[in-house]
């Protein structure tokens, strides 16, 4: 027997969680699905935005939820220019603006929060099979149960099964960026820094603190660039070897983890963002900012945007163009800049001419307001460029 409900949440993470818990809240019947066991490991740049943390906040995740994943909130960000010039960007203190923490203790964290709001999320489930009709849709699990749904949000990542199931003739997609981690111990400086090296632009390199002297290290480029395999994976050893990054990281520094490899889609189509009765979210929607490569604000967006949609009955297509869309496509024309080193450096000039470009150059950076709010004037109000930092932080910190 079919087991009715809904929604169908599919996949746990950032995304996922933040759809079950806004379906949840608004009275509807949801369980969330997900192949994988919590906790579990994420390859990511662990990279909190202001803006993520605020969605965070939303969510019910409290204080105490975050300082159990051991963040390391953000005091100040350094930028490096290809020229090699340095940029000190201090965070505002009136709050929590940026953190970085590991995927592994987040999704875990995010998980229990639903649970807590009574959310039904099984673990190691993952689907066998989909089909639709105008008003339902149908997912067996590897299990061989069966739930039929009203709707279906899909969160289960870039390799989305339920995309596959739903557009079974599309092309394979290796996403727009190519990306290594690795996490180091020993490393000697606790600030953030973002390393533009001119082989790597638009792309960059990382450090990204942890405590207790971890860092999440690491870097993005293009595929488009045309570099083999081969090239690729050379890139890493001689990135470490290098002078920024080895005085970045101090003569004790030492990796704890092997390095891992994945793809970030960064092609955002609002066609894409439904099938019928299946709404995408987060990396399955391919709502990655194509700039940076943050991709978990929009992700927890985009998952509550979903929800919302069902629950009342909203264009989700329009939702996501009028909340992230927009700020997408405006990365997108400022990644052009990026990729040629005089764009690069002319952009950590101006960043670094006075304390008061650095102050709101670093709110800019790290989503403090919309990427696009300058083009977008239905966002204007008082203080929409200085709110306050999410209250995601305890006194010591």
């Amino acid at each position: 027997m079919a087991e009715p409900v809904d929604v169908v949440v599919v996949g746990a993470g950032p995304a996922g969680a933040a759809a079950a818990i806004t379906a949840q809240a608004r009275g509807l019947n949801v369980v969330c699905i997900d192949k994988a066991h919590f906790p579990r490991d994420k390859t990511c740049g662990d990279g909190l935005t202001a803006g993520a943390l605020r969605l965070l906040e939303q969510l019910g995740v409290s204080a105490a939820d975050l300082e159990a994943t051991e963040p390391a909130f953000v005091r100040e960000t350094v930028l490096v220019s290809p020229s090699s010039r340095r940029a000190r960007l201090p965070m505002p203190t009136d709050g929590a603006h940026a953190a970085v923490v590991c995927r592994r203790a987040l999704d875990a964290a995010l998980v229990a929060v639903a649970r807590r709001r009574g959310v039904d999320i099984r673990e190691g489930c993952p689907v066998d099979a989909l089909k639709q009709d105008h008003e339902a849709v149908q997912l067996t699990l590897a299990d061989g149960s069966v739930l039929d749904a009203s709707f279906v949000i899909a969160a289960d990542g870039h390799w989305s099964a339920v995309r596959r199931a739903v557009e079974p003739d599309a092309p394979h997609d290796l996403g727009e960026w190519h990306a290594v981690r690795q996490y180091f111990e020993g490393v000697d400086d606790d600030r953030l820094w973002v390393i533009f090296e001119r082989d790597l632009l638009p792309g960059y390199a990382w450090v990204f603190p942890l405590p207790g002297g971890r860092a999440n290290v690491g870097y993005g480029v293009l595929r488009s660039d045309g570099r083999s395999g081969r090239e690729l994976k050379d890139l890493w050893p001689d990135l470490l070897a290098r002078t920024v990054v080895r005085d970045v990281l101090g003569p004790r520094a030492r990796p704890c983890e092997s390095v891992r490899a994945w793809p970030i889609p960064a092609r955002y189509d609002p066609d894409r963002l439904a099938r019928g009765r299946v709404l995408f979210a987060g990396d399955a929607a391919g709502v990655v900012d194509p700039m940076t490569g943050e991709g978990i604000a929009q992700a927890i967006e985009t998952g509550m945007l979903a929800a919302e949609a069902i629950a009342t009955g909203a264009d989700y297509r329009r939702l996501v163009h009028r909340a992230v869309g927009r700020d997408l496509r405006f990365a997108n024309l400022l990644q052009s800049i990026l990729r040629r080193p005089l764009g690069a450096r002319a952009a950590i000039r101006v960043a670094d001419l006075t304390p008061w470009t650095r102050r709101n150059f670093a709110r800019w950076m790290w989503e403090e307001y919309p990427r696009a709010i300058l083009t977008t004037p239905d966002r204007w109000h008082r203080g929409a460029l200085t709110a306050r930092g999410a209250a995601l932080t305890t006194p010591d910190t």
